[in-house]
């Protein structure tokens, strides 16, 4: 199953997090430090922990200033639910119930909702449909017993029915049949209780919740017995971290306390060719490291003992090996997160990763190692959620992952939202920061740079040209295109001064805005073409005021408009032959909105709404597309 969304409420500095959607393979929760984005992953790794030294408690959880008040209202603190998850089930789940219950047994569809509250008491909420299990009841009996329950309509009515049975005057066959069929519900379906049989199938499929912070590190020496041994609930971070390493050296423990030194060694060298190999496929910054795990031992008694795990790592570049915790921090999180994930990648258990502050202490290159060690090992197989503040951890060109952030005080505490585009200036620096780095990237790489006014243009053309391109016949962006929105149109004229002698430019402005004058006047100075300045008006007929958006048709645009905002406004509603901006602006009395909101409605509904677009809309996002090909120079 897969988790779809999450509510945090009454934890830490929570007091309702507001449902936030989660995506089905990463997300990514952006914000500044003390915002709520540590407390939010814990939460969220308590509903079904995979590792089992931790749990709810009021005391160290529940809001502090909100405990005291909550208690004297009369709340019952142990039965609030801090954390709630919806889950939708994926085939497989499905599949594998209706089996067991009959098709259509679960009648609320395929989501399924769980809480976990303060007394740590894991809570469900699904609807049944008990007739759906009954006819499944009947379909694997023989005909003739089937015929006995035709007039059962509910659990309650087949119990009755089961105990008239071994009553009445039946056939041996009959009782008999009535006799097993009670058994197996009290055995597998919980006494006719439907709804916790069908949990009993759910419950084993429930993803694990796997959360990994900086001290979950491991140690460079470990005592084995104690870790291998000890009650895993009774473990540190570090310690559980090194179980889960030792656990992947072999299956039984006794490999690892055998005092015989080859069949020890073996066994550890096994685990270290493994990870060895993740160490340098994904760090780049010296892929010549191997892990060299060893074990002492020592005498007791005459009497041989296993004693301590120590991990040192040889560097073939230089030809020294050092003790783990003298490698650099960046290293010891890699390494070590390597060796706790290794306990749940093969695992039949689904898994979600909750990551704190990942690759925090690596290089801006060793993080993007780790993002494509997230996306290529990570993702590809489990759910992904992670926090951070550092550009480098942010893709630009896939900000529906992004997740927003920020702390509002006692009366309203801390806010999760899906939009990147209208939040204070902390909170979105290391957005700024992505786009700011991949902009530095496209600038010195790409060799054919398309440049728009701002975040708004670059999502209409890069979404609407992608759909386009799974079109047969239809016209789309050249892929030797690099779309660079360059922050507004008055910085197109000074991008295009600094790079325009060096760079293939072709530029994609709104009509009639300042700064045009200055580019015809770069142009005619030997900057760029001025066939290479392209205004949207010149591309609409008897409409040279002319944005982006005048692209759409009327209906298409407010259609986006209307989803994004809330509103309901009509074609008819609207007068001029302006730009459909200043239509809209005159029509509601305001003096302006924020153009970003329906393009990143549109980012995120790209799969409702593109297949929806008018003719007339992609007709005339294709005449801009075969304009700006137009200038491609070969």
């Amino acid at each position: 199953m897969k988790l779809v969304e999450v509510r945090v409420e009454k934890f830490c500095n929570f007091v309702d997090s507001t449902p936030v959607s989660i995506q089905p393979d990463i997300t990514c929760l952006v914000g500044k430090n003390e915002s709520g984005k540590t407390a939010f992953l814990c939460a969220l790794s308590l509903l079904n922990p995979a590792r089992p030294n931790v749990s709810l408690s009021v005391s160290d959880q529940y809001p502090a200033w909100l405990e005291k008040r909550d208690r004297l209202q009369g709340t019952r603190l142990e039965e609030v639910t801090p954390i709630t998850a919806v889950f939708e089930l994926q085939p497989l789940d499905i599949e594998t119930i209706e089996r067991h219950f009959g098709t259509g047994v679960l009648a609320n569809g395929t989501r399924l909702t769980l809480r976990r509250d303060y007394s740590d008491k894991l809570l469900y909420d699904f609807e049944v449909d008990e007739q759906a299990a009954i006819r499944h009841i009947r379909s694997s009996l023989p005909e003739t017993i089937a015929m006995e329950f035709e007039a059962v309509e509910d659990f309650d009515g087949l119990l009755q029915r089961l105990e008239e049975l071994q009553t009445d005057e039946k056939p041996e066959e009959v009782i008999q049949s009535a006799i097993a069929l009670k058994e197996q519900l009290a055995t597998e379906w919980s006494s006719g209780n439907l709804t916790a049989a069908v949990w009993k199938h759910i419950e084993e499929r429930i993803p694990q919740f796997f959360y990994y912070h900086e001290y979950s590190n491991l140690p460079y020496s470990v005592a084995v017995s104690d870790v291998l041994q000890k009650d895993p609930k009774s473990l540190s971070d570090s310690q559980l971290t090194a179980r889960s390493l030792l656990k992947s050296a072999a299956v039984e423990d006794a490999y690892l306390l055998n005092p015989d030194y080859e069949r020890r060694k073996r066994e550890l060298e096994n685990v270290a060719n493994a990870i060895t190999q993740d160490v340098r496929r994904y760090w780049t910054q010296n892929p010549e490291l191997r892990v060299q795990p060893d074990i002492t031992v020592i005498k007791k008694n005459d009497q041989v003992a296993v004693d301590e795990l120590k991990i040192r790592i040889w560097d073939e570049r230089h030809s020294l090996s050092l003790p783990f915790d003298r490698h650099s921090s960046g290293f010891q999180w890699f390494f070590s997160f390597l060796a706790a994930f290794s306990e749940y990648e093969f695992q039949e258990t689904p898994v979600v990763i909750l990551l704190d502050e990942p690759a925090l202490g690596l290089h801006g290159r060793a993080q993007a190692d780790f993002l494509r060690f997230i996306e290529e090992r990570l993702a590809a197989k489990w759910q992904v959620f992670y926090t951070t503040h550092s550009p480098f951890m942010i893709q630009p060109d896939k900000l529906e992952r992004v997740r927003l952030i920020e702390d509002h005080g006692p009366e309203n505490g801390a806010k999760v939202t899906q939009d990147v585009l209208t939040k204070d200036k902390d909170t979105l620096f290391p957005l700024q920061g992505a786009l700011g780095y991949d902009l530095a990237q496209h600038l010195f790489i790409a060799p054919h740079n398309l440049v728009v006014e701002g975040t708004s243009d670059y999502t209409y053309l890069t979404v609407i040209s992608d759909f386009l391109k799974n079109e047969p016949g239809r016209t789309c962006l050249n892929d030797r295109w690099s779309v660079v929105p360059v922050g507004g149109a008055d910085m197109i004229p000074t991008f295009v001064a600094l790079l325009g002698h060096h760079l293939n430019v072709t530029v994609v402005v709104d009509s009639q805005r300042t700064g045009h004058q200055r580019l015809l006047r770069m142009a005619s100075g030997g900057y760029l073409s001025d066939q290479r300045i392209i205004a949207i008006g010149e591309l609409l007929e008897g409409q040279k005021d002319a944005d982006v958006e005048d692209l759409f048709t009327t209906d298409d645009y407010l259609k986006l408009y209307n989803r994004a905002f809330g509103t309901s406004i009509r074609t008819s509603d609207l007068t001029g032959s302006d730009s459909i901006i200043r239509q809209i602006v005159r029509h509601r009395g305001i003096e302006q909105f924020d153009h970003g909101c329906p393009a990143d409605f549109l980012l995120r509904h790209r799969d409702e709404f593109l297949p929806q677009l008018s003719a007339g809309t992609l007709a005339r996002f294709e005449k801009l597309f075969l304009r700006i090909n137009e200038t491609l120079q070969t």
